[in-house]
Formats: C-alpha cells, sequence, structure tokens
C-alpha cells in the first residue's frame, strides 16, 4: 500500500509541477499576461492529478480503492481513447503539443499499474465508488462551467451548456438529436467504457487469485 501510494503521488507530483509550467507558459508567454479559462486545469483527464496528490493522506481504504478504482478505469479510459482524436493536443508552442502527449501517456502507465498491482480489489463496489468521483467530476465542471462562463471561455469536461459538442462521434449526435442529447449520451459512454475496463481488471484478478489458491 505504501509504495502504491509513494509511485502516484511522485506521478501527481510531477503532473502539478507540469501544470504550473503549461499554466503560466500558456498565460505569460502566448496570451500576454491574460488568462485564458479555456485551459482550467479540470477536464476529466486532469482529475488523477488532484487524487494522486490526495492518495497519501487517504486512510479510508473505501475511498482510497473509489480513487484507484478511477485511475484505473476513468484514468486509463480517457488516456487511451484521446489519442482517437489528437486535435485537442496540438499546440502553436511545441513543447505543449510534447506535454499533452507525455500527460496522457503517463495517464495510461498509471492506470496499468493500478490494475496490474491490484492496489484495488477489483469489485463492483469499487467500480460504483470510481463512478461517484466521475459523477462528482461532472458535477464540479458543470458548476464551473456556469459560473466561470462571464470570464471567458470555458468548457470543462466538453459539457458546458454554452458550446456544441467538440468530441468525436458526440458532436454529430448532438447535431442530430440537438447539444444536449449529445451531452448526456457522451456523459453516459463514459462511464459504460469504465465498465468495460474494470470488467477486465475484475477477469484478470480472478484469474491470479484462481492460479494462487491452485
Amino acid at each position: 500500500m505504501y509504495k502504491c501510494n509513494r509511485f502516484f503521488f511522485f506521478c501527481g507530483l510531477m503532473m502539478a509541477i507540469s501544470e504550473i509550467w503549461k499554466q503560466w507558459t500558456l498565460t505569460f508567454l502566448m496570451n500576454q499576461g491574460s488568462y485564458n479559462w479555456w485551459y482550467f486545469p479540470f477536464q476529466l483527464c486532469s482529475i488523477p492529478m488532484y487524487l494522486c496528490l490526495l492518495l497519501p493522506w487517504i486512510h479510508t481504504d473505501r475511498i482510497r480503492h473509489a480513487f484507484l478504482t478511477f485511475l484505473m478505469d476513468y484514468g486509463l479510459l480517457s488516456g487511451i481513447f484521446v489519442f482517437f482524436d489528437t486535435s485537442g493536443m496540438h499546440y502553436s508552442y511545441p513543447p505543449l503539443t510534447v506535454h499533452s502527449y507525455v500527460w496522457h501517456i503517463l495517464l495510461i502507465g498509471m492506470g496499468l499499474t493500478a490494475g496490474l498491482k491490484q492496489c484495488a480489489n477489483h469489485t463492483w463496489q469499487e467500480y460504483k465508488d470510481g463512478t461517484l468521483c466521475y459523477l462528482l467530476g461532472c458535477l464540479a465542471a458543470t458548476v464551473f462551467n456556469i459560473v466561470f462562463h462571464k470570464f471567458g471561455a470555458i468548457n470543462l469536461f466538453y459539457i458546458s451548456p454554452y458550446y456544441p459538442m467538440r468530441q468525436r462521434v458526440f458532436r454529430q449526435i448532438g447535431s442530430v438529436l440537438g447539444n444536449g442529447w449529445g451531452i448526456l449520451i457522451y456523459l453516459a459512454a463514459i462511464p459504460a467504457g469504465a465498465f468495460v475496463f474494470h470488467l477486465f481488471w475484475r477477469i484478470l484478478h480472478l484469474k491470479i487469485l484462481l492460479r494462487l489458491k491452485g
């Protein structure tokens, strides 16, 4: 448990330092000192950074396992599927593009580590708790989108009611059924995808347990 905490905290710390650099670069190097709310660090792929920084101070097993389940289900999902549409990862300043790619590769690495190291128990209750983390993130993103909209363009989790859905496939759904439906289907698709990842981890975990008992 201690080794898991130390590894994830180190990852979170490195992510936080790189995120501070990114925010400084976007604000002062690329935007003449004016903050661009579009890059406020609270996207689905940003949540693992906060969870990793909190892990060493979480002493309740259920919360700790919920965080780790989020990493191996939702974090891994966001890390992998962003490579199916990399348009949002490219910047006019190349180091920021490199940062974006490294960030999502790290998400994949952390997700695999959380799953393969069996830091969590891979139960369905843990999937529910990890999904609760996701839903709380969606709620917070919605509040931020509404509250900070008056300060500038902001679209956290890509679910702002003020902007059309941007994600591939879901933007087509939004254009046909309406943006609200596009957002709702997008929000539902993420835990569905995370469910598939959790099922994989659960089957793998059960196979390992059977081998140990055999």
